[in-house]
């Protein structure tokens, strides 16, 4: 009679090991985690602030988000070469009041205006870009430099006037110009093919822009290089690839999406408001930067982006809602920011240190 020795056939099924269940588990709270977060906040939301679900409420939180993630989407391809882009808030209220003074005090078309304003973001682009890379100025002193240098030149037209239609100019005269009605439907109009009437002509615009930011990051030969620009510069640069061209393109898409965001934001509110643009340079930089924690992608992405602008304006939405006060709002955003970041990058490296 033979005995059958065999480990394999005798051994009973071997149990998970705890630490393979711990990984498993700092895995789910990588990828999942910011997900479960932002419905968490929706529903908190829907029962303590009264009217948050509804859809006027949606509409608010669809427009705010919009110019919000558009600008975040341009400090997104800035961030994916390793570089920063504190003007693009600037860029945006210079944008609104270049628009507004080309159709309010020069009679211009909307086509001009709109031209004239993506010309203007892609010239301040290429300046961040050349600054940074010919004259070796770092990123955030350069684009710093340029905010300020936007903040002064947008006043001196109107000498620190908002521009609406019928204002007086500073040589006394009256402005005769009018916003071009097609202009204005950029920012004011509405779909009602998905909501009847809830779907602002600005989140159309996001959803497009988005799209093609993520396709051109994500699934073209550039979108690769640049990202290998940011994860080791010296390397991409060793493989042949003109990194100083992809940097300066990098900016300059970053100004242009920055000037969409300005003129979206003149023609919804129907005047160049010199401070409309305030917050713009927070909300963005925040939903760029808590983008990071969508679907552990632990680096800058489209999605995460417009993800992370979507929390933005459903934090801000809420917390107006239930008559938080203004002034700590800017303190609540810092810290979700903060709190995003450290849970993401804490547990990516606990992950990576595990393996």
């Amino acid at each position: 009679m033979s005995i059958n020795l065999d480990p394999s056939e005798t051994s009973a099924p071997v149990a998970p090991r705890p630490q393979a269940r711990s990984a498993s588990t700092i895995d789910l709270a990588i990828r999942y985690g910011f997900l479960a977060l932002l419905v968490g906040l929706v529903i908190f939301f829907s029962v303590f602030a009264n009217g948050f679900a509804g859809p006027r409420s949606a509409v608010f939180i669809f427009q705010s988000v919009a110019i919000t993630g558009i600008l975040a989407l341009g400090v997104t391809c800035t961030l994916v070469v390793g570089g920063f882009d504190l003007s693009i808030g600037s860029v945006a209220t210079s944008s609104m009041m270049l628009s507004a003074y080309m159709m309010v005090v020069l009679e211009q078309s909307a086509f001009v205006a709109i031209l004239a304003c993506l010309a203007m973001g892609a010239f301040i682009g290429l300046v961040n870009g050349l600054l940074i890379v010919k004259t070796k100025v770092p990123d955030l002193l350069a684009t710093l430099g340029m905010m300020f240098l936007l903040v002064g030149l947008q006043r001196i037209p109107t000498e620190g006037r908002s521009i609406a239609q019928g204002m007086t100019l500073p040589d006394g005269s009256t402005a005769e110009g009018i916003f071009s009605p097609l202009f204005l439907q950029l920012g004011r109009h509405r779909f009602d093919f998905v909501l009847e009437n809830l779907v602002p002509a600005p989140v159309i615009f996001l959803i497009i822009i988005g799209i093609l930011v993520w396709g051109f990051l994500e699934l073209t030969r550039h979108g690769r290089l640049m990202y290998a620009i940011g994860s080791n510069e010296r390397a991409a640069s060793l493989t042949g690839t003109n990194v100083n061209n992809y940097k300066i393109m990098a900016y300059m898409i970053s100004g242009v999406l920055a000037s969409v965001g300005g003129m979206l934001l003149a023609a919804r509110l129907g005047r160049g408001d010199i401070a409309s643009g305030t917050n713009l340079l927070l909300d963005a930089v925040a939903a760029s930067l808590i983008g990071f924690a969508v679907l552990g992608a632990a680096k800058p992405n489209a999605f995460g982006t417009a993800m992370g602008a979507l929390f933005v304006g459903i934090l801000l939405q809420g917390l107006t809602m239930m008559n938080a006060p203004y002034y700590t709002q800017d303190f609540i955003k810092g810290l979700v920011l903060v709190l995003a970041l450290v849970f993401t990058f804490s547990l990516s490296a606990r992950k990576n240190g595990s393996h």
